[in-house]
């Protein structure tokens, strides 16, 4: 009885405003997860089905199966994901997996059928350069959608998270195994001129995804050694108006203790960055590398980019 009125408290001291975002939320991640879905069927319907290609995956195998039966796409997705979600809810766990994975998948599913009876069987273009390149492209935008919505698609989603987390496969890893598997099946069923257009495809659906989600900043991380790090971060944080970090160092040949500074700018200030540790210091050791995201002051606040 006391849990239970503990719980009503809970839930009524959560402040109005803050239930409205949640709620908004939730909306705004299903409906990118149903365009998601919308995008990919039409790359399905448009490219990928007419020009032959397989993506890989539980959408590629059911492509293949109805290649050879004709039994509805949609509906082999549905049948196919339908263990691999068992499979998810158990090791992946979590209501918000679950719900957010079935309604990809059958958004998806219910689509791609959808669609057979509006889009012409030829697609768009004969062309098989174009459907890899546009089919990939557009997959790629669905899929990152989805990832956008914090759901996934199902098939190799699920597959690979659930080999990365049961066998301690990455995840790139799995998705090349399992793709390579249906690709593989492809050249036989279909031909390998096609076969390896799809691979073609399933690179470009992988770079458009990435960008959906990522964007297309990429950072510059710098780590400087130098005998002046004082005058050095001075220089970085009044000119270049950026933060700098001291991490403490030690010379393995000389055993010297010093401190190495440590900053992240765009790709646009590398060269001043270069430029203004020069001037203050022309013997010092510096090392450019690159990250994909930076989240903080300076930056794109520290925050979920979902919310």
């Amino acid at each position: 009885m006391n849990d239970q009125m503990g719980s009503e408290i809970v839930k009524n001291s959560v402040p109005e405003n803050v239930k409205r975002k949640n709620r908004w939320k939730l909306v705004r991640d299903y409906a990118l997860i149903l365009a998601g879905s919308l995008v990919q069927a039409l790359a399905m319907r448009l490219f990928l089905i007419p020009g032959l290609l397989v993506s890989g995956g539980v959408s590629g195998a059911a492509q293949l199966i109805n290649h050879v039966t004709h039994w509805p796409i949609g509906v082999m997705v549905l049948v196919g994901n339908a263990p691999l979600f068992v499979l998810g809810w158990r090791y992946l766990g979590g209501k918000r997996f679950a719900f957010r994975t079935a309604f990809a998948i059958v958004a998806f599913s219910v689509m791609t059928d959808m669609f057979a009876f509006f889009i012409p069987p030829a697609g768009m273009t004969k062309d098989l350069v174009l459907n890899s390149l546009y089919g990939g492209l557009m997959l790629g935008v669905g899929l990152g959608l989805v990832y956008r919505g914090q759901g996934t698609s199902g098939g190799s989603d699920i597959l690979g998270r659930i080999l990365n987390h049961r066998f301690g496969i990455s995840i790139s890893q799995a998705y090349l195994i399992t793709d390579a598997v249906i690709v593989l099946l492809a050249g036989f069923v279909f031909d390998w001129e096609h076969a390896l257009y799809g691979l073609v495809m399933i690179y470009v659906s992988g770079l458009a995804a990435e960008v959906t989600v990522e964007g297309t900043d990429i950072f510059r991380t710098a780590m400087i050694v130098t005998d002046c790090p004082q005058d050095v971060a001075q220089e970085i944080m009044t000119v270049m108006e950026r933060g700098v970090t001291f991490l403490s160092g030690k010379g393995a040949y000389t055993g010297t203790e010093r401190d190495v500074l440590y900053c992240v700018v765009t790709r646009s200030e590398v060269s001043q960055l270069k430029a203004l540790v020069h001037e203050k210091d022309p013997s010092a050791f510096m090392v450019i590398g690159q990250a994909h995201e930076a989240l903080g002051e300076g930056f794109r606040p520290l925050k979920s980019k979902f919310s």
